[in-house]
């Protein structure tokens, strides 16, 4: 059946599909879209085309639509292939594994109301718009003519448990042995990590693993999954210091992000965390190339260089680093949200390999976790601060006029980048899906990055009011 434009392209997104369950999302639209994806890998032919590889994160719904995914995929004559629970870092590891598309179903960080799909062809290439979900977007609104009613052989179901394979896969990549003992707290915040965290943190000797929120529950009843929000990492910074751990880990909904607390419970810059993999990678592949999105501090390109590494500067967003990975090659890549990509994963995220690459880092030295991530975090930043506004070109313009004679240089990779000598730079960008104005600012001292703030938010909103 043919559905309402409007409707579609509301869930059907640039990256990802997303939307209410119920209301903007059911079983109807899920077997549209496992079938319009299923007929586009046969379309294109590629290796391990013939089947697709679907899991599905602890969400009260994520069962019944990921069945009603793979009947899509089935009754378009293609095999699935069920892992079952499973992190988004998971499933790609899955798509490598078997060489095949794969269908994630979570919606990550977001309420228990909502739900999505996250689609990769195999090898965990990923599925965007400009790379497959806009031909899946339009088949949906122009009705998937196959349907439950399509004549010839259905594919078939086959189950596969990964997680096991998945665990050692992380842990083969990084040099784990001889760690001196660490206490680790993680925080799964009832999501995927507390699936997947004891099957590759808890095979490690000598690393004591604690646990927080480890229950799997879709309702989220002790916070967000969302650790970008300072408020929900309080829990973790108060369980560190009560434990006594070397360090805490916390992860999003899917688990595919990591963040992480030092042994006072203070919070790692995911930029500092994005150095010290990037000194890591290039020690073991000296000359690579290292992808950093605009958000990151400056310390990123400066580690890179002194290194020896290739600096590829990217645009924010998943779908711009995992192409550049493709294209240059890059050993490693990082965003500020806490996204780490590594060629050894198949140019994919994942972050429960970004937070192994801290353990390794921590344990094979003496000095606590907050002196060792002193070496990354030389600036002070101000985080993303988000402004509601209806003229985003005109705030923009107003903040650069007051910032005019202080300027040295701007550029318009994304948004628009100011750099105002000394170290001291601000971003100001729109939202790709709401009407938000993003500010990311940067200098050498907290004060200056006050300033900036200030100078900045007095010329978005004037009231000062500011949204998460």
């Amino acid at each position: 059946m043919s559905r309402p434009a409007a409707d579609v392209r509301r869930v059907i997104k640039a990256y990802d599909v997303r939307g209410l369950v119920g209301t903007e999302i059911d079983e109807e639209f899920v077997f549209e879209v496992g079938a319009a994806f299923a007929r586009l890998m046969r379309a294109e032919g590629a290796p391990g085309s013939a089947r697709v590889v679907i899991g599905h994160d602890m969400r009260a719904s994520s069962p019944v639509l990921s069945a009603a995914f793979a009947d899509g995929v089935l009754a378009e004559g293609l095999d699935v292939v069920r892992i079952g629970l499973a992190s988004t870092d998971q499933l790609y590891f899955a798509s490598g594994l078997l060489n095949c598309p794969g269908a994630m179903f979570t919606a990550s960080h977001n309420p228990a109301a909502y739900n999505g799909i996250k689609l990769c062809r195999s090898e965990a290439k990923p599925v965007g718009e400009d790379t497959g979900l806009a031909v899946i977007r339009d088949e949906v609104i122009a009705g998937v003519p196959a349907g439950r009613d399509r004549t010839g052989p259905r594919g078939r179901i086959d189950d596969r448990d990964v997680l096991g394979d998945y665990g050692r896969f992380l842990r083969s990549l990084v040099d784990i042995a001889g760690l001196r003992p660490l206490r680790v707290a993680v925080d799964a915040g009832n999501g995927m990590a507390g699936h997947t965290a004891p099957a590759v943190l808890g095979e490690i000797p000598g690393l004591t693993l604690l646990p927080l929120f480890f229950d799997l529950d879709g309702s989220f009843p002790n916070h967000e999954a969302n650790p970008l929000e300072p408020a929900n990492l309080v829990d973790l910074q108060a369980f560190v210091r009560e434990t006594g751990a070397d360090i805490g880990l916390a992860f999003d909904g899917d688990a595919d992000r990591c963040f992480v607390v030092d042994e006072n419970g203070d919070p790692v810059s995911p930029s500092a965390v994005t150095a010290l993999v990037a000194d890591r990678e290039l020690a073991r592949d000296p000359g690579a190339s290292v992808i950093h999105n605009l958000i990151t501090s400056r310390v990123v390109p400066e580690v890179i260089a002194e290194r020896g590494g290739v600096v590829v500067r990217s645009r924010v967003g998943h779908s711009y680093i995992k192409a550049l990975m493709a294209q240059t090659g890059a050993v490693f890549g990082g965003e500020h949200s806490a996204h780490y990509y590594f060629r050894d994963f198949w140019g994919a995220d994942s972050g429960m390999l970004a937070g192994l690459h801290v353990l390794s880092a921590l344990g094979r030295q003496d000095r606590p976790l907050s002196e060792l991530m002193g070496l990354y975090q030389r600036y002070a930043a101000s985080g993303e601060i988000n402004f509601r506004v209806e003229d985003a070109p005109a705030c923009v313009d107003a903040v650069l006029k007051s910032f005019a004679a202080q300027t040295v240089s701007t550029d318009l990779l994304d948004g628009v980048t100011v750099d105002l000598g000394d170290g001291a730079w601000f971003n100001l960008r729109t939202s790709n899906t709401e009407p938000l104005l993003r500010l990311n600012v940067e200098a050498r001292t907290a004060d200056e990055v006050s300033r900036i703030v200030t100078a900045a938010s007095e010329r978005i909103a004037p009231a000062g009011e500011t949204v998460r």
